[in-house]
Order: structure tokens, then sequence, then C-alpha cells
């Protein structure tokens, strides 16, 4: 499947388990000697009292990581055509906590992603490692050597780690060399997300993602999400927001604060089935 060109493996282990190691995830993720995915979604069953299912992720490196927005688009529609489900709202236990994925009449889906967090034991961050901190609007910002660049960023958690810079052209700007040295810097023990977003309108912006265990992928929902957010608190962008992906469109809804607690964050846009098959493992 694929939501907005974010491509997964869905595996249904709800009756049956699968015995996953990190060697056979990155064996199936291989897109020349396996099937080849982003991430590989397993779903299980849920121990949780009134959730319906359980539901984890895995990137191409085998690692198992908390959160994917795309994903979950995706495990939604996965578990109606399973017959697992005829649910429109499902309640999902992940490593970042429960969500709920709605799938629309039109066929997309809208997903309660949580709230974001900003502190820096949310990613987490280590300030220590930073060369520089800034504050713009409400938005808390740090600057991060990267290479031979001086990259500010902002950071959200969505369950898992994002850094989000704003830059003039998300088409020239060395996204594939920042991003790899970004999601590994020393200020982020559990590596983090990259996201490089373009504002054009106040509820428009491009955005292109580096994901930690992925490289660059066509859409991240989570990062969406965090690129969103941090363009809100900048007081760049306003609810809702269009965020424009290499693989497509994602509109996110967000709040902000209220009490100085922050609002959930909604995701919408498209899960696809590709095709179906086997496979010996």
């Amino acid at each position: 499947m694929h939501g907005a060109g974010n491509d997964f493996v869905m595996l249904n282990a709800f009756h049956e388990p699968i015995p996953l190691t990190e060697e056979l995830v990155r064996r199936l993720g291989h897109r020349q000697f396996g099937i080849g995915f982003d991430q590989l979604l397993v779903v299980e069953p849920s121990e949780l009292e009134g959730v319906d299912f359980k539901y984890r992720i895995f990137n191409q490196d085998g690692n198992e990581v908390q959160m994917c927005g795309n994903g979950a688009r995706c495990f939604a529609v996965f578990v109606r055509q399973q017959g697992l489900t005829q649910k429109q709202r499902i309640r999902c236990e992940t490593l970042a906590g429960i969500i709920e994925p709605e799938v629309l009449q039109d066929g997309r889906v809208r997903v309660n992603m949580g709230v974001p967090r900003f502190e820096p034991r949310d990613l987490p961050f280590e300030t220590k490692a930073a060369n520089g901190e800034h504050s713009e609007h409400h938005d808390k910002r740090y600057d991060l050597l990267a290479g031979q660049d001086l990259m500010r960023v902002s950071i959200v958690s969505m369950g898992n780690p994002h850094a989000v810079t704003f830059v003039e052209n998300v088409e020239t700007d060395a996204v594939l060399l920042q991003g790899e040295a970004l999601q590994q810097h020393e200020a982020f023990p559990e590596r983090v997300n990259v996201g490089f977003m373009q504002v054009c309108e106040r509820d428009f912006a491009r955005l292109r993602v580096y994901e930690r265990g992925a490289g660059e992928t066509l859409a991240c929902g989570t990062g969406a999400c965090a690129a969103a957010v941090a363009g809100i608190r900048s007081g760049r962008l306003d609810s809702p927001v269009k965020i424009q992906m290499r693989g497509g469109l994602l509109e996110i809804e967000w709040d902000g604060l209220v009490h100085d607690e922050p609002r959930p964050v909604f995701l919408t846009g498209p899960a696809v089935e590709v095709f179906h098959g086997e496979i010996e493992i």
C-alpha cells in the first residue's frame, strides 16, 4: 500500500504471530532482492481494553519505530479489507500511544495523531550539543552544524522525533546531504527525522522529509504534522494547512495551545492498495 507515495508492506498477524527479526525485515525491505518498502507495518491483536488492534512499524533497516502517520491511514484501510473490522473509526495501539484513524466517505483517512510535544526530553534532544538557541513567536529554534552547514531547526515530537527547518526552495536545497548529516547528529541520541519546508501561502507549504532508517521518502505523515505545527508556532502558517509532498497532498489541522496545553493534530490523506501477494519467510 501507499499513502501519498510513502509505501508499505502490510502483514496480517492478527490470528497468527509472525516471528520478525531485523534481518528478515531488511530482506523484505530490499527493493532488488525482496519486496521493497519505506516501512513494514504489522497488525496484531491488542491486550488493552477498548482498543481494536496493535500496530507495529519497522523501518527498512530493521528497527522498530514509534509512529507513522501515512502508515496509520493504510492500516485503517487494510484491516477493513482483511475483514478484521468494519468500523469506520478504529482504535489502535502503537509504541507512541493510542491513535484513532477514521475512514471517510471519500476514501481518505483522517487520523488523530495525538498532541505534539516540544520539550527536548520528548524527542530526546541534547540542547548542550546545539550551537545556539532562538525564539520565534511561540517556537523555540536551535542552531545545529550538519556537515559544513549551520541549520536552524524546530524540534517536535509526534510520538517520534522531528527536526524542521525552513528553506527558500525545497527543490534546490541540499536535502539529501543535510538530511543524512542531521538525522545522525549527536544532539539526537535516537536519531531524528528531518523536514525541509518551503512556506508558499498561509495555508500551503511544500515539504521534503529525510527519515531515519529509510532516507528521503515521497511522503511522511508525522513529518507533515511536525512541519505544520512548527509553521503555526512560528507564525508562518494558519490551520488547516495543506502540505504538498513529492508523493501527494496531505491536510493538517491543529488548534495550537489551549490553556498552555497542546491540542491534538489531525492528519487527512489517501491510502491506496497497490498489490497483494505471498513471499516465503
